[in-house]
């Protein structure tokens, strides 16, 4: 029997609001028990002092895109989980865009497989809503959630006819399926490349309004309403989109958002001078909108914070902004940006913790996200207070772009562990 005893740590705990110094103890990949439930621990138990650091639950990253298979040079199984466990992540969630699409059973098992078989963290498939993501036909929704497909997108692609929505919505509800939607207008937003607002004026960038992504919410919302569907509102930019969701939320409905750690952290002058690394979907909107943003994981509007990880070659990212792929790498910036909201006093730990690791975790009916006796140890030791100037170039995931480069953020993971097996130490980074 494997065991390790945490002691002298800062233990956060979401699922019960606990945060204070403790031990606990690990068995067999799971967490057996707290310093004041233990008569003893094993005699051959290893002992991890945490020095006062946070010891919390493995982030749950609910929006990641790879390219295997069929794209592998933007990013594999394997380079997305060590860039994933060096960033405190201890479970990703990843898209359907690949080539072939995730759009069968069998394509769902390939990718748990490869996951299991190559990448050092947990990985769940999303299946794709429509075949190929085209938005015309239906994929198997059912046979691909019994292979194992936690959750169900059109990826970036907005479902443009909203009968076939609706019918999504209707057949989802018979496996109490989660439906995942970017919601985002497809005419208003058609030859846009960033918010539509008086900077994309002065550099002469086509704009994207705020109002396709309200139109389209609305319409998901309605839609979720009549069919009594799952619905994750994807990744969030707007101000105005927030009241929308709210009000679903006070009605009763299954209804959650995500909001992308970039728009949560940054704003569209964070563009500067045409820097495609910030070329982003959605796009950076204003101040008073990442504002809004910020309060709505306060206030419990935005349930899940994600990376929105979409690594891109060099070759798609330096051209001009018009030509530049949207997307940048940010599994290893989730944690450390998303500390900065706690460092200025904008976000309370707790509220961070619990929108990185404990909602996802609810959301997607997993035993993890929580610090609790019976839960599994994907857990992270992290030094809050460690400064970090970010460094794209060393980033361990392929995609060297990265939207914060050089900038300066705080919080280090120290350690990583899944199921109770350390997968990273920042002393002995040889992942």
């Amino acid at each position: 029997m494997s065991a390790i005893y945490f002691k002298n740590a800062r233990i956060i705990d979401p699922a019960t609001n606990f945060d204070a110094q403790g031990e606990i103890l690990v068995e067999d990949g799971i967490i057996t028990g707290f310093a004041e439930t233990l008569s003893s621990i094993p005699s051959n138990c290893e002992v991890i002092d945490c020095d006062g650091h946070a010891l919390m639950p493995g982030i749950i990253d609910m929006r990641v895109s790879t390219g295997e298979p069929g794209a592998e040079h933007r990013e594999t199984l394997k380079s997305a989980g060590r860039a994933a466990v060096a960033g405190g992540i201890t479970t990703i969630v990843v898209q359907p865009d690949t080539n072939p699409v995730i759009d069968e059973a069998s394509l769902v098992d390939f990718i748990k497989r490869r996951g299991r078989d190559h990448a050092l963290c947990k990985v769940l498939p999303c299946g794709a809503l429509t075949k190929g993501l085209e938005g015309a036909q239906m994929a198997e929704i059912g046979l691909m959630a019994s292979a194992g497909a936690v959750m169900f997108s059109n990826g970036q692609k907005p479902i443009e006819n909203t009968k076939i929505m609706q019918r999504l919505m209707t057949y989802s509800t018979a496996y109490d399926a989660l439906i995942t939607s970017r919601p985002q207008d497809p005419w208003l937003s058609s030859g846009g490349v960033m918010a539509s607002c008086e900077l994309s004026a002065r550099l002469g960038l086509s704009g994207i309004s705020a109002n396709a992504e309200v139109i389209f919410a609305n319409r998901d919302i309605a839609l979720a309403e009549n069919t009594g569907a799952r619905l994750l509102l994807d990744m969030i930019s707007s101000k105005k989109t927030l009241p929308i969701i709210e009000n679903a939320k006070a009605h009763g409905l299954d209804v959650y958002a995500s909001v992308n750690i970039h728009n949560l952290c940054m704003n569209f002058y964070d563009i500067g001078d045409y820097r495609t690394f910030a070329k982003l979907s959605p796009p950076l909107r204003g101040e008073d909108d990442r504002k809004a943003l910020v309060a709505g994981i306060k206030n419990g509007i935005i349930d899940v914070i994600v990376s929105g990880h979409d690594p891109r070659p060099a070759e798609e990212k330096r051209l001009p902004f018009d030509e530049a792929s949207f997307g940048a790498s940010a599994l290893e910036a989730l944690l450390p940006a998303a500390l900065t909201l706690y460092h200025d006093g904008s976000l309370e730990l707790m509220e961070i913790v619990r929108a990185l690791s404990y909602n996802p975790a609810q959301i997607l009916g997993l035993e993890s996200g929580k610090i609790a006796i019976g839960a599994p140890a994907d857990i992270i030791l992290v030094d809050l207070g460690y400064p970090i100037k970010f460094n794209a170039a060393k980033l361990y995931s392929k995609g060297k772009n990265a939207a914060f480069d050089e900038r300066l953020l705080q919080g280090q993971v120290l350690q990583c562990f899944i199921d109770g097996d350390k997968v990273f130490d920042l002393n002995q980074s040889n992942i």
